[in-house]
């Protein structure tokens, strides 16, 4: 269910600002509208998240070493109130000291030691510090291979006999060019290769040809300052180590900032009322506060002292979409968050239908109760794990698709893609013969009947979503209503034809023994399609509905094809889950001649792969295909376009 929201506009004074949004912060309903605004302490806050970034990704590859029991503060070195005692009383101690006992504060257990301020800007120069030294190995790794060809000298010694008159001027010079230098240059070849000459030319340089710059420092001279530079890469790399176990203090204070940067915004979108005196100037913002929460916002107003006005938006507002359900159907929560779909405001939630028929589909489309068990497990884990702390929505929602995966897998006697008559007897009574081989059923008879399943699912998920549109017309009293019941009755007459072009029934099969079905289809896509093409673009005059129509002729006719089309979109459950059953077989056929041999260890492996191979594909038919079903065609015959954006109030951390 969509909750219905209120515009609120907020009157405030200036000198209460921080106070006033402090508390409307406390309160955490409002959702604030979005403006393009900028302060310096906004831009402050954004420049600390960048820093504080900046530190995470320094220890982002290490993990976060397990606690360990934490020592008196007062046994620490370098602690709070050592560090407030002036310079003096630490006088005669070496810059190393001090920097061991910085690093030794920071290594503090997270939860005992005391959140410092100076922790970023610590790490982030110890990042800068890497950096150069990384850099340092890289200009000193080019100039070894620059030089390399010249062997071992003194470039010092070039430059003191260049003092005392004596040039010398390095060339490096291709085979072409050192033929083609002046006869008269006096010059000692140093060295040859297939690319290049090297010479020393003596008292003046060769014209029209740059001479080959001199390094800083002699070849023996840069290999041993590479070495150094290395070893201080690598205490440089501990020292950023053992700041791993600092990540739940970062992670903190990043959450702290991006308060910062919330309220900063809040403040920076206060517009100043004109033509106020100065003591006595207001300012004022915008939002949208659900209507059960406006009666909470009039009491803190009027304790305040704010002006506040609560009222309905309007028709051309964007506003923020909530979404209240029970349970059960906000299992579906952790999928559309990771999509990042919403309804708007003034569409239809269909968050409980989305839900059941998901779940529907991702048993179809995994189809093996083996998989179904493995994900199980994998929730059943997680809840245990996560039980004392609060189970995430995710594992919840993961065990209820898993349970759908197993009872399809159950009906349809897949496990693992073994061989029906290999299993326990059983579990080939718990199958059901419409759709499995089990029990004698042949395999074209067991692929006739998923097929009409699967456009019966159509049929059925299709024909709610025409009724909600339906009801939807029946509320707003218009005679688009007749439209809405067109559709419906050309989707009902397709579903027949679909039967008869894909699947080849050609004999009755909704009323077996009675009136010809296919002359009932033929009617209602007649039907439908009249009555369609007649309000479909009603908006007070029929007449000018159907000449609207007219002028989009070919929209229309393809609103028939559309449907056709919306039907057999619903075959991909029965062919993406074949699909993944072929693997799984296949994967069982190359794995079994393995087992029997001394091959047996890559057998093993090759199912482990093979079969975690296949779950993955399936987790991603699921996201693309079962997803689709509910995105696009069922919210198509909805008319939900998810063009809305998720309710984010202005709140505490603790209350998002």
């Amino acid at each position: 269910m969509i909750v219905p929201m209120k515009k609120i506009s907020l009157v405030v004074r200036d000198r209460n600002q921080v106070e006033a949004l402090s508390k409307l912060r406390e309160i955490g309903v409002v959702h604030l509208e979005k403006k393009n605004v900028a302060s310096d302490a906004l831009n402050k806050a954004i420049e600390r998240k960048a820093l504080g970034e900046s530190a995470l990704a320094l220890i982002q590859p290490y993990k976060t070493p397990k606690k360990k029991k934490p020592r008196p503060t007062a046994e620490v070195p370098g602690s709070v109130r050592d560090r407030r005692k002036p310079a003096g009383a630490r006088r005669g101690r070496r810059a190393e000291d001090f920097a061991n006992e910085e690093l030794e504060f920071y290594s503090l257990d997270a939860v005992n030691a005391p959140v410092r301020p100076e922790l970023i800007d610590l790490m982030v120069n110890m990042g800068k510090g890497r950096k150069a030294i990384q850099d340092r190995l890289i200009f000193l790794a080019r100039e070894r291979t620059r030089i390399e060809a010249w062997g071992e000298f003194n470039p010092a010694a070039i430059q003191d006999l260049a003092g005392s008159g004596v040039s010398l001027f390095p060339y490096e010079l291709t085979p072409e060019a050192f033929t083609a230098i002046p006869p008269d240059t006096r010059y000692i070849r140093m060295g040859k290769s297939k690319a290049a000459v090297y010479l020393v030319v003596l008292d003046k340089e060769i014209p029209g040809i740059a001479s080959f710059p001199l390094p800083e420092k002699s070849l023996g001279e840069i290999n041993q300052e590479e070495a150094e530079q290395k070893v201080k890469l690598a205490e440089a790399e501990a020292r950023i180590k053992s700041f791993a176990d600092r990540r739940p203090v970062l992670q903190r204070e990043m959450v702290e900032i991006q308060a910062k940067i919330e309220f900063e915004t809040a403040r920076a979108a206060l517009e100043k009322v004109e033509d106020i005196p100065p003591e006595l100037s207001f300012s004022y913002l915008s939002g949208f506060a659900p209507a059960e929460n406006v009666p909470q916002l009039k009491q803190a107003a009027a304790e305040n002292g704010w002006a506040l006005i609560a009222d309905d938006p309007g028709l051309e507002e964007e506003v923020p979409t909530k979404l209240k359900n029970n349970k059960l159907v906000s299992l579906l929560y952790p999928l559309t968050d990771f999509l990042e779909v919403v309804p708007g405001y003034r569409e239809t939630d269909i968050t409980g239908w989305f839900l059941l028929f998901f779940c529907l589909f991702f048993g179809m489309i995994f189809g093996d109760a083996g998989y179904g068990c493995i994900l199980f497990l994998i929730a059943f884990i997680g809840i245990c794990k996560t039980a004392k702390t609060g189970v995430p929505a995710f594992f919840k929602m993961l065990a209820l698709l898993s349970i759908t995966n197993t009872l399809w897998g159950v009906f349809t006697c897949s496990w693992f893609g073994v061989d029906a008559d290999k299993l326990p007897q059983f579990l080939k009574d718990l199958s059901l013969s419409v759709i499995s081989t089990a029990k004698g059923a042949s395999q074209a008879e067991v692929d006739r009947n998923l097929q009409v399943f699967c456009f019966s699912i159509a049929l059925v998920q299709l024909t709610i979503a025409r009724i909600m549109g339906m009801a939807r017309t029946l509320r707003e009293k218009t005679l688009k209503f007749f439209a809405e019941f067109g559709t419906l009755a050309m989707l009902w007459g397709m579903y027949r034809v679909v039967l008869f072009l894909v699947v080849g029934l050609t004999e009755n099969f909704i009323l077996p023994g009675t009136i010809n079905e296919m002359q009932i289809a033929i009617y209602l896509l007649a039907g439908g399609f009249g009555l369609s093409f007649i309000f479909a673009s009603y908006e007070g005059s029929i007449i000018q509905s159907v000449l609207s129509s007219f002028k989009n002729i070919i929209s229309v006719v393809l609103g028939i094809t559309n449907v056709f089309s919306d039907i057999m979109s619903y075959i991909r459950l029965w062919a993406v889950g074949l699909a993944g059953a072929s693997i799984a077989i296949t994967v069982n056929s190359m794995a079994g001649g393995m087992l029997g041999s001394f091959l047996v260890f890559l057998g093993l492996i090759l199912l482990v792969f093979g079969h975690g191979l296949n779950i993955i594909l399936n987790v991603l038919s699921v996201i693309v295909h079962g997803v689709r079903l509910n995105t696009l065609e069922f919210s198509g015959h909805v008319g939900l376009t998810w063009s809305g954006f998720a309710y984010k109030p202005f709140a505490e951390t603790a209350k998002k």
